[in-house]
């Protein structure tokens, strides 16, 4: 036990300079830039896991489409639109596609198909700018200008120009249908994933998009 006549001794340590805390601040700040770098890395990875594990068997439970397995990406080629512009197919990831397959000169079941796929985008209501349609014009037939003309007036509508055999990698009917028969389904990731029956009941073809459409909130936004 120490004398209570002595002094009391502290030891005092000296507190780190600003100079020797600057290069720590430093590493801390660069370890979390690199931990963000990471997560926007990884955000497409989740998001594919996501829609394998989570979107899809949700939506093969009583799913009225065809869910295609494995999934199919958009081919890397380069479409035209209707004035002869290149437009890149990959372009239009970011967004669910709603796609219809025909020749320009379109007859009534091609009318009726792209009129059913302007009523089920407008029948999702404010969850209609998630969704865009897309006309795929298998020839180098003209389109009326009247259908045209009241085609390019709906919103989220692309018309392009690919070969019918350009498809033949990516798209693919039903066994005993064409090609022409159906909706195809492609997600905001660029991969088709379900495709409609022949002569579809849309309001069936709007449950499934509805529940995809819910499955997705959680990380698919409107606009790419």
């Amino acid at each position: 036990m120490s004398d209570p006549g002595e002094p009391l001794g502290l030891t005092v340590h000296s507190m780190p300079s600003p100079r020797q805390l600057l290069p720590r601040e430093r590493t801390a700040r660069g370890r979390l830039k690199m931990l963000a770098v990471l997560l926007v890395c990884a955000a497409p990875v989740v998001a594919s896991y996501f829609t394998y594990y989570v979107i899809r068997p949700t939506a093969a439970a009583g799913a009225y489409g065809s869910l295609i397995a494995p999934t199919v990406a958009i081919p890397d080629l380069a479409a035209t639109d209707l004035d002869g512009r290149p437009v890149p197919l990959r372009s239009l990831e970011g967004q669910w596609l709603l796609v219809a397959v025909d020749a320009g000169a379109c007859a009534d079941a091609c009318e009726k198909r792209l009129f059913m796929q302007r009523q089920l985008r407008e029948m999702l209501g404010r969850e209609r700018d998630r969704l865009d349609k897309l006309w795929l014009v298998t020839d180098g037939e003209p389109v009326r200008p009247a259908l045209r003309s009241a085609l390019e007036a709906t919103p989220g509508m692309h018309i392009l120009r690919l070969p019918r055999e350009a498809l033949a990698g990516w798209l693919r009917p039903a066994p005993g249908q064409v090609l022409e028969d159906h909706l195809y389904l492609v997600d905001p990731m660029g991969q088709w994933m379900m495709r409609e029956p022949a002569d579809a009941d849309p309001a069936k073809v709007k449950r499934d998009l509805d529940r995809l459409l819910r499955a997705s909130a959680g990380w698919d936004r409107p606009g790419r």
